[in-house]
Formats: structure tokens, sequence, C-alpha cells
């Protein structure tokens, strides 16, 4: 199974690999977002390991359930050959109505069919009020109109 774009990544494929990660994660659909990674894929996210696409496929769907009207945006940070640093921030809200922006950072790594093979990645929550609210777009992709991370200062 091939994920292009491929590694090694210049400029603009590192860009659309992290363009194509944030669609798939927007998608909200832990099944389809599993089939981007190795299927002995390892992860740290926050304090959690997880291995395999089955693990990833059952750590999704726990997140997504609590994590309401979730909406990401990622951007590359830097990369070379077959790794990449991104950042990113997603917001969203709990079952009591309570909203947060989560920010972090992500270290990947790839093997040669574009598949991610390992991901790290670090996040923080801020409590935030409705009216902050900065990512407003239908469930789904982001809009290529709506601006991305550094033009929204964050």
């Amino acid at each position: 199974m091939s994920r292009p774009p491929l590694p090694p990544f210049d400029a603009q494929t590192a860009s659309l690999k992290v363009r194509l990660a944030e669609d798939a994660w927007n998608t909200q659909d832990p099944t389809h977002v599993a089939q981007a990674y190795t299927p002995d894929s390892q992860w740290r996210n926050r304090t959690e390991f997880i291995h395999g696409r089955e693990d990833i496929i059952a750590f999704l769907t726990r997140k997504w359930s609590r994590e309401h009207e979730y909406r990401l945006i990622k951007e590359l940070w830097g990369f070379r050959n077959n790794r990449m640093a991104v950042r990113f921030a997603y917001e969203w809200h709990d079952a009591t109505g309570a909203w947060f922006r989560s920010y972090g950072n992500e270290l990947w790594e790839f093997d040669a069919n574009g598949l991610m093979r390992t991901r790290f990645a670090s996040i923080n929550d801020l409590p935030i009020t409705a009216p902050d609210r900065l990512f407003h777009w239908p469930r789904g992709r982001r809009p290529d109109d709506h601006p991305g991370l550094s033009a929204l200062g964050l």
C-alpha cells in the first residue's frame, strides 16, 4: 500500500502531506484515518501509548466520542527526508458544553510507502468561551479560504 506523497519530502510535498493528514482527521472517521499509518505504527499521544491500527481506531473512537464539534488545523513546522515536525490546534467542547482549544506539536516518521510509522504528540488544553472560537466551518475539510494557524496568530 502506498500513500503519496512519498519521502524524501520537499517543501511542497511536506506541506501537502500535512494538509492531507488534517483533512483526514477532520473527517472524524477512525478507520479512514488509521489507513495512513503502518499496521505496526507506534504513537505517543499525551501520556497514552498506542500500537498498531486497531489501537489507533479504538483511541480515535474514544477521542471523538468525548470531543464534540472537533475542528483541527495543522501546520508544517519543519521536515527532513522522511520526518516532519508539525504544530496544530483544534477546538472542541465536552459533554457539558465547555469549550477548549488544544495546542500541540507532533513528530512524524514515514516509511518508504508514505505511511506514518511513528507519531509523538504533545498536547495542552486551554479552556475558551464559545465567542473565543476561531475555527468556524461545517464538519469536514477546512475550506481553502479559512486561515491557517499562522494567519490566525496561533
